[in-house]
């Protein structure tokens, strides 16, 4: 069967220092995944099992292009993220063999609409529109698990303009890196090309245009992002 019209290419991520690019399935996101973000968002933390939601492929930003603020949205919220990226998949994956599932990590944002998150929880709506936005989601290269193994404590760390605005370790995830493949496994059949961002520490706070952003994990990368 011939297609329709042409696709549209493979979103393709960069890998640090290298010249291959890692193709991207689908994107994974976890919500509240912090205790004192989730404090500073109104909820109580605890133990239940992790949700998610899901931004789209072509929402990845690459290569420290500028983030262009987003129409019909007067409040936009910065998010930093430890992200994994998948080299296998399966479903009903035990916590115990997640992390061989792992291709490597990045640093993330997640780009929030927080006034149109605000108004579709009011009204018990999805976060569609509010999440998977175009560009709403800033990534790094790929740092792979081959060269720095699968980190259990990192700082994790934003600035805007020079000023701290968040500062936490990935050490304080409710929910760490295997257990929340093995979480999205039971309800998603996932596969090679699967990105999966992990939540965000406190701190998270508006950008406006002009703003200069840099985030980083110690022993991951840095990634630089303007906002346009």
């Amino acid at each position: 069967m011939q297609p329709l019209f042409t696709p549209p290419a493979p979103i393709l991520l960069p890998i640090a220092d290298e010249n291959t690019g890692f193709p991207v399935r689908r994107v994974y996101c976890v919500g509240r995944n912090y205790a004192d973000h989730a404090r500073e968002m109104g909820h109580e933390p605890n133990r239940d099992p992790p949700f998610f939601f899901q931004k789209n492929p072509d929402n990845l930003l690459t290569g420290g292009r500028p983030f262009p603020y987003p129409a019909h949205s007067a409040e936009v919220h910065h998010e930093v993220e430890f992200v994994a990226v998948l080299s296998k998949g399966g479903s009903d994956i035990a916590p115990d063999e997640a992390l061989s599932h792992v291709y490597g990590y990045a640093v993330g944002i997640d780009f929030t609409r927080r006034d149109l998150q605000a108004a579709a929880k009011a009204a018990g709506k999805p976060w569609t529109a509010a999440k998977a936005f175009e560009h709403s989601a800033p990534i790094s290269a790929i740092m792979p698990a081959a060269r720095i193994g699968h980190p259990e404590k990192a700082r994790i760390w934003l600035d805007v303009n020079g000023t701290r605005r968040q500062a936490a370790d990935i050490a304080d995830m409710t929910w760490g890196m295997a257990d929340i493949i093995a979480h999205a496994s039971r309800l998603f059949t996932l596969a090679p090309g699967d990105v999966i961002f992990t939540g965000t520490p406190a701190g998270v706070g508006p950008v406006t245009r002009g703003d200069t952003i840099t985030c980083g994990i110690d022993g991951i990368g840095i990634l630089f992002v303007t906002v346009a």
